[in-house]
């Protein structure tokens, strides 16, 4: 689950100055509206103004917003893979916590805001990102030189979630200790166990599509995974008809608005989430096996719906305010609850530390639910059961 993440704006520059590196604080300033508030309710005149500059100077370095978006996104990519290029195989979790903590809005810029970029740009970032993965999982492999490429390729996508799954908190800890721990959970992870079929074998072709009971329930399902793959502002109502086999116009006869299904969907799966939690605290026999029993149903229910895990993570910034405030409020609340387990089996761990190796656990089951090639493959899920159960100090079963 994820937390909307915090943060401040960055200081604007006096009005009437020319500084010399004026594009870089454009894509700065850019990067952390993105960031802060969604790419697609910040206009190019609030970058402007973040910059002091008006919106005809910024069109001078950006053809548009997109465009714009396609730099800050880029730019965060390129960085990885030149701390990556610069890392060894002994250092490679030490230097990937730096960055991750130096640039922390960059998970949420490339899981939520990428998907606006036109289908060119995407295709230029996954060439990026396929080269920070490869080089991942050279060092991995040199790392742990028995390990195959599948399981090297799960760890090092794995390893970088833990990265990023700061881009989701406004957690802090005084340093050197948010980057000794950050680091410490990356290299764990590096050095989890692990073993999958090779090559990957698919399960999910053969399940057979189940329909739904109602044309409600239709609507709902489709359209979820409709915002999840194109994000809220992308579908239409038409669109959302279409999938459900019948006109847009004829969607409101089900739901008032499009931000009502958003609504359902995204509280559906807090409500989802809550039962799994209350199945494994009425099964558990001691703290660590409820621990171990919630980090298995959340597993369960992210490769299950991974569509939903995507609009928890995403779309919450298109919600009205009231809603969106009570759904934050909502994933404050189940976080606290693993949160309050971790801190009762490992009593020495304080709040904040206990927080972040939750949330590293979650957005790896998150990042990897995500990923197609591997949710073809059913030794993946309980593969990051076992590197989450590892960020969180439990034994397995």
């Amino acid at each position: 689950m994820a937390h909307e993440p915090d943060g401040q704006a960055l200081i604007s520059p006096a009005r009437g100055t020319r500084p010399a590196n004026r594009r870089e604080l454009i894509v700065r300033a850019a990067a952390d509206l993105f960031y802060r508030k969604g790419y697609a309710t910040v206009g190019m005149g609030e970058v402007a103004r973040a910059v002091a500059i008006g919106p005809s100077a910024l069109y001078r370095h950006f053809r548009g917003k997109q465009d714009l978006l396609a730099t800050v996104v880029g730019n965060a990519l390129e960085a990885v893979d030149v701390t990556l290029a610069a890392a060894s195989s002994s250092d490679v979790g030490v230097r990937l916590a730096a960055f991750a903590l130096e640039h922390r809005g960059i998970g949420v810029l490339w899981r939520r805001e990428a998907r606006h970029l036109s289908a060119d740009n995407r295709a230029q970032l996954r060439l990026v990102t396929d080269r920070i993965v490869t080089r991942l999982i050279d060092l991995i492999r040199e790392r742990r030189p028995a390990l195959g490429v599948a399981e090297a390729d799960l760890l090092a996508r794995s390893a970088l979630a833990v990265g990023i799954s700061a881009s989701f908190h406004s957690l802090s800890l005084p340093e050197p200790g948010f980057n000794n721990l950050l680091g410490e959970l990356i290299t764990a992870t590096i050095d989890a166990p692990i073993a999958l079929a090779d090559p990957m074998t698919s399960h999910l072709d053969t399940v057979a599509a189940v329909l739904t009971g109602s044309r409600r329930e239709t609507i709902l399902v489709e359209a979820a995974k409709l915002f999840a793959r194109n994000g809220f502002a992308g579908v239409s109502m038409d669109d959302i008809g279409a999938t459900a086999g019948i006109t847009g116009p004829s969607v409101y006869n089900h739901f008032p608005a499009k931000t009502d299904i958003l609504t359902a969907a995204m509280f559906r799966g807090d409500e989802w989430l809550r039962m799994g939690m209350n199945r494994a605290f009425a099964q558990a026999n001691d703290p660590c096996d409820a621990l171990r029993r919630l980090l298995r149903s959340y597993a369960e229910f992210v490769f299950e719906n991974p569509h939903l895990i995507q609009l928890l993570i995403s779309e919450s910034v298109h919600l009205p305010d009231a809603v969106r405030d009570r759904g934050r409020a909502a994933q404050r609340s189940y976080i606290a609850e693993w949160v309050h387990l971790a801190g009762q089996v490992h009593p020495t761990w304080d709040l904040s530390s206990a927080r972040i190796r939750v949330q590293a656990a979650q957005t790896i089951v998150n990042e990897i639910s995500l990923t197609p090639q591997f949710r073809t493959d059913p030794a993946v899920e309980s593969a990051v059961v076992v590197i989450g159960a590892r960020l969180l100090a439990i034994a397995q079963d």
